[in-house]
């Protein structure tokens, strides 16, 4: 039985400039709904898990930001495999979330979203989206 051999990849990007015009079009309007609503299932015990899921989703939904970090090839199969960061403590996360996260998250997404409106605040309105999964759930990327 042969062992299969793992090459690393980099995750190819969308193109800056499709990326620009998603974001221009569609992209931050998108985002504001899917913010929203994943915030409201964040607010429900059933829904937590999807509103979690959607918040990790919000800069690939606001610029088609690709993932980021590298991902593993099995020559043999062909299957991807991300590496992923080291994470908090789950128990830190969810104490986190409970106390200040579902909260702030709203708030910090609001403020990134007002920003996204203007074109001084762009770049900050971004960054901040980005960082919502972090602000969410001390999730690292």
């Amino acid at each position: 039985m042969t062992t299969a051999t793992i090459t690393k990849q980099p995750v190819r990007e969308i193109p800056f400039l499709l990326r620009v015009i998603w974001f221009f079009v569609l992209g931050w309007e998108i985002a504001a709904v899917w913010i929203l609503v994943a915030w409201l299932f964040n607010i429900t015990i059933i829904g937590l898990p999807l509103g979690l899921w959607m918040i990790n989703r919000v800069p690939q939904v606001l610029t088609l930001k690709s993932p980021g970090g590298d991902y593993y090839v099995n020559g043999k199969t062909g299957e991807r495999h991300f590496k992923s960061a080291e994470q908090v403590n789950f128990l830190l996360r969810a104490l986190y979330f409970v106390f200040v996260g579902w909260w702030a998250s709203l708030l910090w997404a609001a403020v990134g979203w007002l920003f996204c409106l203007t074109i001084i605040g762009l770049p900050l309105g971004v960054l901040m989206l980005n960082w919502l999964p972090f602000v969410t759930t001390l999730r690292v990327r």
